[in-house]
């Protein structure tokens, strides 16, 4: 190693490992960890999924990149008749092995480097922060574009419901930045994971006609089924847009040997073309929402945002204005309950913890009795 230049030097500390000490000290209540930190699915891969897949088991070729035509037609098909998208192609379309990778890899994969900005929320996932940091660009997250002053990023991103928050951006200010930055070159990347965990709003893709005038040039918009159909397992996502961006990442993403195999693409084609499924699963995180929230205002607690997404955006209040949110995070150890810093997702979050209702039944039902007990 004395010769090589580590790549981790110019990452941040993986935030999780800073959990561990109050995450021990959860597994030690006598009825167990009730964790809601990552937010990571509980509930079956829906059997139309598993079905698909089991179907598709015999694979012995090498797939391909770009991946099947019916894999991309389901994504198509279901951005436009979920959300009304128009005027995606298949050349639109490129399946993903789960969104992180990209997320880490898109500004590198675009030609991104040094002496180019990459622009983030300033709440907001940290991989947007890892993916500039690999291609060793400058890196600002701020809500405002105003604050870049005269410099232009050459890849803004924004995520629609938030993650962290729950926050959902309103039509017209997602069409201000699509226009913002198709004035000045900028790439946008929409970062839509949530668009179909939503409870007090209705968030809409970028890639909406409304939105994005009729025309996906300078955009793209990144899914993932690990929520909307538990599929984390399955590392199942796609990247969706302009077809000249997706063609760049295309051609770099062929020489990296980056293929989504094929029985996933099976498997996530179904579950694209399944919305029963769906269905059935938000009403299951809306009943198990709905009973943490009452019982962490029930203890105090104030909740911010969370019209959308899988968490609970939460402040405990104190007379001094609001803990620390490592303060928050020990005093719910203490009771069993693991969750995210604040922190963890940009100076802003300092005073809030990020609750996921991902849980079982048993396990949210585990934690409101702590609450309110």
């Amino acid at each position: 190693m004395s010769r090589l230049h580590p790549v981790s030097a110019r990452l941040p500390d993986f935030p999780w490992d800073a959990l561990v000490e109050h995450a021990e000290r959860a597994r030690s209540h006598p009825d167990g960890i009730v964790d809601l930190s990552i937010g990571t699915p509980v509930d079956p891969t829906p059997a139309v999924v598993q079905d698909a897949l089991r179907a598709a088991a015999d694979s012995p070729g090498y797939p391909l990149t770009i991946g099947t035509a019916a894999t991309r037609q389901a994504c198509v098909d279901w951005l436009a008749r979920r959300h009304g998208v128009t005027g995606l192609g298949l050349d639109g379309v490129l399946p993903l092995i789960g969104s992180k990778e990209l997320v880490a890899a898109l500004p590198s994969q675009l030609g991104i480097g040094p002496g180019d900005l990459v622009a983030w929320p300033e709440l907001a996932y940290p991989t947007y922060e890892v993916g500039a940091a690999l291609a060793g660009a400058r890196g600002v997250a701020t809500d405002s574009l105003t604050a870049l002053g005269p410099e232009t990023p050459a890849l803004l991103w924004i995520n629609s419901p938030s993650n962290p928050t729950g926050r959902v951006l309103p039509p017209e200010h997602l069409k201000k930045v699509v226009d913002w930055c198709r004035e000045r070159g900028t790439v946008l990347v929409s970062d839509e994971c949530y668009l179909e965990c939503a409870w007090e709003a209705t968030p809409m893709s970028v890639l909406h006609p409304d939105i994005s005038g009729g025309s996906h040039e300078g955009i793209l918009a990144v899914h993932s089924l690990s929520k909307r159909s538990n599929l984390a397992g399955y590392r199942c996502a796609f990247v969706a847009g302009d077809p000249a961006l997706v063609g760049e990442l295309l051609a770099v993403r062929k020489n990296l040997g980056l293929i989504m195999p094929g029985p996933q693409q099976v498997a996530m084609a179904a579950a694209l073309d399944d919305d029963e499924h769906v269905v059935e699963q938000h009403a299951r995180y809306a009943a198990r929402r709905a009973r943490l929230r009452e019982a962490l205002e029930t203890a105090g607690f104030t909740i911010e945002h969370s019209e959308a997404s899988l968490y609970l955006w939460s402040r405990r209040a104190s007379e001094a204005g609001g803990d620390d949110c490592w303060e928050t995070v020990s005093w719910l150890a203490d009771r069993g309950i693991l969750v995210a810093p604040g922190a963890f997702y940009g100076a802003a979050g300092s005073r809030h913890v990020r609750v996921a209702f991902t849980a079982t039944d048993e396990r949210v039902d585990a934690a409101v009795a702590r609450l309110v007990g």
